[in-house]
C-alpha cells in the first residue's frame, strides 16, 4: 500500500475557515507519498505567510477599502488574495518537489518513488482544486457531476508535447514506455534534462488549479486515486455514492462500499478515497431503505435458485448468470458488483464446503473476484485499501 492522505480542518489564523483535503497515490515505493502528505500543506502555509507579510507592506501604501475586513481576506473572498493563494499552492508543489530531492533518502539509487496528488481547499465561498497526475477530484451537485479535475496522462496532447520537447517519448501510453503519469512529485529520474525549468521536464510537479464558487446545491466532493477511476466513471461514482447516502449516513461505510465495488469490478490498484459531504447531501430515505431491502430479497431468491439447480455453482458462475438477468433497482454505477459481499456470504451458508480457489482466477480480464472478507480485513488493518470520510458542519468549519 503506497497511498497516503491528509486532512486538516483548520489551517490556522492565516487562513480562517479554510479546510484542506488530499489524496496521494504513490508508486515505486511509499516514501514520497508519505513525505508529501506530511509536508505539502506546511510548505504552502509558509509561502502564504511570507507573501501575506509583503501584502501587508503594500497595503500600507495602498490601504484596502473600508468595506474589506480581515476576515474576508482570510477566507479568500477577495480576488487578489485568492490569486495570491493560488500562486502559493503552485509554488508549494514545486518548492517541496525541489527540496525533497535533497533528502538523504534520495542518496540511494534504489529510491525512485513518486506520487500523484489531488487536493481540495474548502472555504465558505470557494472550492480550490489542485491536482498533479491522475488522481481525481469530483464535485457532485443536484445528483450529477458539477466538476471533475483533469488527469495528466502522457498521451494527452499538451503533456506529450512537453515530454517530446524534453527529449523523451510516449510509448504504450507511458513516459519513455515506463511511467504511466506525466505529472508527479518525486520521480527524479525523469527530471534531469539540463537547461530546462522544473515545469518543462519529462515529468512535472506543476499542478493544475481550478476554482469553483460554492453552491447551496453542492452535495458532496470525492477525492480518489486512479484505482477507483480505472473502473468507474465520474458519473458512475457520483450516482453510486448518491444512492448509498440515501440508505446510510455513515460516510466511512459508504467509502468502504465504494472501494469494495471497485475491487469487484476489477480494480487491482491501490485505492484511497476521501468523501466530504456538504449540507445539501442526500439524507437517509426510508423509501430507499425499503427498496434496498426488496432488492436484496430478490437477489437472495435468485442466488438460492441457481444453487438449487447446480450445487457446484461458483461465485464467478453465479455472478455471470446474475448479469444476464433483469434485476430492477440495482445501485447505479455499481450494479450487481456492489452485492458481491452479500452473495459470497450466502454461498458460505448454502455451500459451506465449497472451494474458494476460484477467487484467485476471476471472471476473465474484466471482472476478477477477491473474497470480500479478505478486503474488509485489509481495510480494518489499514492495508490494501483506504477510506476516509468527512462530514461538514455549518458550525465548526465550512
Amino acid at each position: 500500500m503506497e497511498d497516503a492522505h491528509a486532512i486538516r480542518l483548520d489551517l490556522g489564523s492565516g487562513l480562517q475557515k479554510c479546510s484542506y483535503f488530499a489524496v496521494f497515490d504513490g508508486h515505486a515505493g511509499d516514501f514520497v507519498s508519505k513525505y508529501i502528505s506530511e509536508n505539502l500543506m506546511d510548505t504552502i502555509l509558509e509561502l502564504w505567510t511570507n507573501s501575506d507579510s509583503m501584502s501587508k507592506v503594500n497595503s500600507e501604501k495602498s490601504p484596502l477599502p473600508k468595506a474589506m475586513s480581515d476576515s474576508d481576506i482570510c477566507q479568500l473572498a477577495d480576488s487578489a488574495e485568492l490569486d495570491r493563494f493560488k500562486k502559493n499552492i503552485k509554488e508549494g508543489f514545486l518548492k517541496i518537489d525541489g527540496s525533497m530531492r535533497e533528502h538523504p533518502k534520495f542518496s540511494s539509487p534504489e529510491e525512485k518513488s513518486g506520487t500523484t496528488a489531488v487536493t481540495a481547499f474548502i472555504t465558505p465561498e470557494k472550492i480550490i482544486f489542485a491536482n498533479c497526475g491522475d488522481s481525481r477530484g469530483v464535485l457532485a451537485n443536484s445528483k450529477s457531476v458539477r466538476f471533475g479535475t483533469y488527469d495528466h496522462k502522457p498521451c494527452n496532447e499538451e503533456e506529450k508535447k512537453r515530454i517530446e520537447n524534453a527529449g523523451g517519448s510516449v510509448m504504450i501510453r507511458r513516459v519513455n514506455g515506463s511511467l504511466a503519469v506525466s505529472r508527479a512529485l518525486g520521480d527524479y529520474d525523469y527530471k534531469n534534462v539540463s537547461g530546462l525549468p522544473p515545469t518543462e521536464q519529462l515529468v512535472s510537479a506543476e499542478p493544475d488549479l481550478s476554482v469553483m464558487d460554492r453552491s447551496e446545491e453542492d452535495e458532496f466532493l470525492i477525492l480518489a486515486c486512479d484505482g477507483v477511476w480505472d473502473v468507474m466513471t465520474n458519473e458512475e461514482v457520483v450516482s453510486y455514492i448518491y444512492s448509498r447516502l440515501l440508505i446510510n449516513d455513515d460516510l466511512k461505510k459508504v467509502c468502504e462500499e465504494l472501494l469494495e465495488t471497485c475491487l469487484a469490478k476489477g480494480s487491482r490498484d491501490n485505492m484511497s478515497v476521501i468523501l466530504i459531504a456538504f449540507p445539501a447531501a442526500p439524507k437517509v430515505s426510508q423509501e430507499a431503505i425499503e427498496q434496498e431491502k426488496a432488492l436484496d430479497a430478490v437477489i437472495k431468491e435468485k442466488v438460492s435458485g441457481i444453487v438449487k439447480q447446480d450445487e457446484n455453482a461458483t461465485l464467478n458462475s453465479i455472478l455471470e448468470e446474475l448479469q444476464t438477468m433483469t434485476i430492477e433497482n440495482l445501485p447505479p454505477g455499481g450494479g450487481i458488483h456492489c452485492k458481491l459481499n452479500m452473495i459470497e456470504g450466502m454461498l458460505d451458508e448454502l455451500l459451506p464446503n465449497r472451494s474458494k480457489e476460484e477467487n484467485n482466477r476471476g471472471m476473465g480480464q474484466s471482472m476478477p473476484v477477491v473474497p470480500l472478507s479478505m478486503i474488509r480485513q485489509f481495510a480494518s488493518d489499514g492495508v490494501g485499501v483506504g477510506a476516509e470520510a468527512s462530514e461538514e458542519s455549518d458550525e465548526s468549519h465550512p
